[in-house]
């Protein structure tokens, strides 16, 4: 227990003061989640998904049908968490406060709550580059953004299976990025139909992002090159990023995401409130249970900048 007493906070029972502030400042809420995920609500403990692979080429006719068949894809479970909190407030400081500050005490709880939700929404880019999840369980095993991605179907993985790379922010970058997202491959390695056309990038890269999609000559050279990367991408900043890392950044097929990139709903904020029997304590609380998660991971090209 933890109450917010008169003791500790003398000076709002002193009317003397010009002022006392409270929230002063804006909550980075950036709204990202919505932006990138497709959003699910769910009234179980977990959800679970599975793949089923492609087929494969249709052979010729050589007088008796051949039937053919699918490799089984991989197993994602992701696990909804918990999370709690609560104010506790003596009534005595409620009564004889001088200003009008700790009113709002659900508004209180709901801004940290949705601060956590941010910062847990921010963390498959800020980790992309980890296996160790948050919320799931990956049948495949490898970090989201991976040099290493597997098939059940026993083909080559040597080319259209990584979405991992260490390059820099560029125009020449950007380029090859698209080029290598678009020779992804699915599970029986045959090439599909990838259209890159978001750049996530941290705050801090977000000038050069702009500089990059936004002007049609090359803004690098003395030359007057078209610049063909021009137009072509959306720019999402994501300041949270920069908590991690200011270098690196992901180009996005942005419909894929938001098949692919789940974000699960189990409980959204409930806000109760209490007064203690006892010792008239006033008591507020919050609870909610999120989680998320991806099934694949093609929708998404990442760099690991040193």
């Amino acid at each position: 227990m933890n109450p917010m007493t008169s003791s500790q906070l003398p000076r709002l029972l002193d009317k003397r003061l010009r002022e006392v502030s409270e929230r002063a400042f804006k909550e980075l809420s950036e709204g990202k989640i919505e932006q990138l995920y497709r959003m699910l609500s769910t009234e179980s403990a977990f959800e679970e998904f599975y793949e089923i692979g492609a087929l494969p080429d249709i052979p010729e006719f050589n007088g008796e049908l051949q039937f053919l068949s699918v490799t089984p894809g991989y197993y994602t479970k992701v696990e909804p968490k918990e999370f709690a909190g609560g104010v506790l407030f003596e009534r005595k400081l409620l009564d004889d406060k001088k200003y009008n500050v700790v009113d709002n005490r659900a508004a209180m709880l709901a801004e940290a709550a949705a601060r956590v939700r941010e910062k847990y929404g921010v963390r498959p880019f800020a980790y992309a580059f980890s296996s160790a999840y948050d919320f799931q369980t990956s049948e495949e095993a490898v970090s989201l953004c991976s040099t290493a991605h597997t098939t059940k179907a026993g083909v080559s993985t040597a080319t259209g299976f990584s979405n991992s790379g260490t390059s820099a922010l560029s125009k020449t970058s950007v380029a090859a990025t698209r080029l290598l997202m678009r020779k992804f491959k699915n599970d029986i390695g045959e090439r599909i139909s990838i259209e890159p056309d978001t750049l996530l990038v941290p705050d801090s890269l977000y000038d050069t992002a702009m500089e990059i999609v936004g002007t049609p000559a090359g803004y690098d050279t003395a030359a007057l090159d078209k610049n063909m990367q021009a137009g072509r991408y959306k720019v999402i900043p994501y300041l949270r990023l920069d908590d991690y890392s200011t270098k690196n950044w992901f180009m996005l097929d942005s419909r894929l995401m938001k098949r692919f990139l789940l974000w699960l709903d189990r409980i959204k904020p409930e806000v109760n409130n209490q007064i203690d029997f006892n010792t008239y304590q006033v008591k507020h609380s919050i609870y909610f249970r999120i989680g998320n998660g991806f099934t694949n991971w093609r929708f998404i090209y990442g760099h690991n900048v040193a």
